[in-house]
């Protein structure tokens, strides 16, 4: 058997549950802590039920996109070999809890969120920012750009739909840095949805403006997040792209450790997410997205997405978890 059938045997399986599992049990961890104001606690549990998860699965998987350096542990690290060691190798980028000041205040769209590719296949990007450009589907490619003004993107858009530039809403992160890109865009007369975190759910939501109210995301957020972004992306549909933003020559130097070489490089969504891509996020508070974990007495239940680039799949689970001892445990579920 060729190794793109092996490949596509694995992904399939881990399709079906595995991957919806590792996202689920790193929910209901950080759930169990939202709103305490912890978010080095929500993080670590998060952290800990994803490396369980991961490590029951039957890949020789390396974590590309993580948490920090090697040693940074006992985060999932950029390097950290994970899975059971046997079957198809593949690249995994991962955030065990993406929006962790929105979990620590309970605040929307805090997501659990994993991509995996066959190996070779994700942009092992460097632990620094990344400015971002994202649509959703449906549109002529490159009617938006990264070297374009953003007031220029805004109208391209704009036209591309067939509407007047105040029906534009752009998602952009609620920072300082953001000021002038803010001020350009309402100049414009389109409208800004600021968001205080979790900008991989930013992204996503241009893919359903209708439900999301959001046509285009924009701004500087972190590299990590931008490949799983892309990642989300490649499978769900809609165009993206990605420069890395650097703030310290530490930052500079530890991309070329990396083997990057081109520091300004424009990547475009494919450069970042490559191949066949399995994508999964399970939400840990409610948002436009994924509903929140829900806790009842006697059951847990879990509102998850699983996507496949090759298929252009995506599947929604809603899953309810009745042995909780099971989740207290560690057991399978």
């Amino acid at each position: 058997m060729s190794k793109p059938a092996q490949a596509g045997a694995v992904l399939d399986r881990i399709l079906t549950l595995e991957l919806a599992r590792v996202t689920e049990r790193a929910a209901v961890a950080a759930a169990r802590l939202r709103g305490r104001g912890d978010e080095m606690a929500a993080d670590q549990a998060a952290v800990d039920a994803m490396r369980r998860e991961l490590n029951r699965l039957p890949i020789q998987g390396t974590v590309v996109i993580g948490e920090g350096e090697r040693d940074e542990a006992p985060m999932l690290y950029i390097g950290e070999e994970v899975g059971t060691g046997k079957g198809i190798k593949v690249d995994i980028a991962l955030d065990p809890l993406e929006g962790t000041t929105i979990c620590a205040k309970n605040l929307p769209n805090s997501i659990a969120v994993i991509a995996l590719a066959e190996s070779g296949s994700l942009l092992n990007a460097p632990d620094s920012y990344m400015e971002k450009l994202a649509i959703g589907p449906g549109f002529p490619e490159g009617v938006v750009d990264l070297d374009y003004p953003p007031a220029e993107n805004i109208r391209r858009l704009a036209e591309a739909r067939g509407v007047d530039i105040g029906s534009i809403t752009a998602c952009i992160l609620d920072r300082p840095r953001h000021a002038r890109l803010i001020e350009e865009v309402r100049q414009t007369g389109a409208a800004i949805r600021l968001i205080g975190d979790g900008d991989v759910a930013g992204v996503i939501h241009t893919t359903d403006p209708a439900e999301t109210g959001i046509d285009i995301y924009m701004g500087i957020g972190g590299a990590p997040e931008g490949v799983l972004a892309a990642a989300a992306l490649r499978c769900i549909g809609g165009q993206m792209q990605g420069r890395l933003h650097f703030t310290s020559e530490e930052q500079r130097a530890r991309a070329r450790r990396m083997g990057i070489t081109d520091l300004n490089k424009k990547y475009k969504m494919e450069e970042m997410a490559s191949g066949d891509v399995l994508f999964a996020a399970t939400g840990v508070t409610d948002g436009n997205f994924l509903k929140g974990v829900k806790f009842a007495p006697g059951k847990i239940t879990t509102h998850t997405v699983v996507m496949r680039s090759l298929t252009g799949t995506v599947r929604w689970i809603e899953a309810t978890h009745t042995h909780l001892d099971k989740f207290d445990n560690e057991a399978d579920l």
